[in-house]
């Protein structure tokens, strides 16, 4: 059987994933900062090993990387906003971004110390992609090109900026690593990701997902905030977005960054269907910019899940957890 790794294994795209490659009959090592909360999600699972994990640590995942073929690297700080009252640059890039890139070198090298390992799958965000150009005009298509400025992101300090920056330099580094010792490296860029979990705890992306209805404000203002810098809100699939992994761990094709999207919506239809008066049918205007998964779609791969489901699953789901009421 074949043997897989899974990073941040405990986290909301981590812990589906593992159960999506356990149903595949994969064996997986699964990395996780706290073994008990992986045996608070997992149980005694056949097929799975968890192991500690811990991206500061230089050596940590060489145990669980070592004999695998792929590694998916889905561990990542989230940090959105940082409250240091001065020399905030040099705070964020000395305790956040620096971190974080030691932290995938760190998956890396012992990628590469293993000599197993055929391909890393890397789990970039939406964060890294913006639907305006240079000049601030609306592009008509967003795809894996449409990269943000890193330089107007230091100096706008937008909602989520330092979130953005950190997967878009890590992203960047991992790359640069993989070519210079022969890594075969393939990112994977998710919009807001939604539908039901595993974590004990409700994820991120949920509780910005139906702030509209909760009534958080520093939720919603991350949610306005990614409308504003794409134009509406991309959403995915939890269960495709990690078949969409196992797909480019298998495709022998796959090169660079693939955006997986299976549709976008704005703040009003979100509202709508979350409110389950979402009847009309879920389209972007002929004027508004399209966030393309062409090259995912190209090399094969089929979305599941429409916007609809997504959002009634994300509400089914929270309904059953207590958080709404039917």
């Amino acid at each position: 059987m074949t043997t897989v790794c899974v990073t941040g294994a405990t986290g909301y795209i981590g812990s589906w994933l593992v159960r999506s490659l356990l149903s595949k009959e994969y064996l997986v090592n699964a990395t996780t900062r706290d073994i008990n909360k992986g045996l608070e999600i997992f149980g005694d699972c056949d097929g799975l090993k968890l192991f500690r994990g811990d991206l500061s640590e230089e050596g940590s995942f060489d145990e669980a990387v070592k004999g695998c073929v792929c590694v998916f690297h889905v561990a990542a700080s989230m940090e959105f906003g940082i409250t240091a009252a001065e020399n905030i640059e040099e705070y964020v890039q000395s305790n956040v971004l620096e971190p974080a890139i030691r932290g995938t070198i760190n998956v890396l090298q012992s990628c590469s110390r293993a000599k197993t390992v055929k391909r890393v799958i890397f789990t970039s965000s939406i964060s890294t992609i913006t639907g305006k150009d240079d000049n601030g005009n609306w592009r008509s298509v967003v795809d894996e090109s449409s990269t943000i400025s890193l330089d107007r992101v230091w100096k706008d300090k937008p909602n989520g900026w330092v979130y953005a920056l950190s997967k878009l330099l890590t992203e960047e580094k991992a790359f640069e690593f993989a070519k210079e010792n022969g890594i075969d490296l393939v990112s994977i860029i998710p919009p807001t990701v939604a539908g039901p979990f595993l974590t004990p705890t409700v994820p991120a992306s949920l509780q910005v997902l139906l702030s509209p209805v909760t009534g958080d404000p520093k939720l919603y203002a991350i949610l306005l905030a990614v409308h504003s810098r794409l134009g509406s809100i991309p959403l995915v699939h939890i269960e495709d977005i990690c078949n969409a992994h196992i797909f480019l761990m298998d495709a022998t094709k796959a090169k660079g960054r693939y955006v997986c999207v299976a549709g976008s919506c704005s703040l009003p239809q979100i509202a709508s269907l979350i409110d389950g008066r979402g009847d009309e049918e879920i389209h972007e205007s002929k004027a508004s910019l399209v966030i393309s998964s062409k090259k995912l779609t190209d090399l094969g791969f089929e979305f599941k899940f429409s916007v609809r489901d997504i959002v009634k699953d994300t509400v089914s789901c929270y309904v059953e957890c207590g958080f709404l009421k039917s």
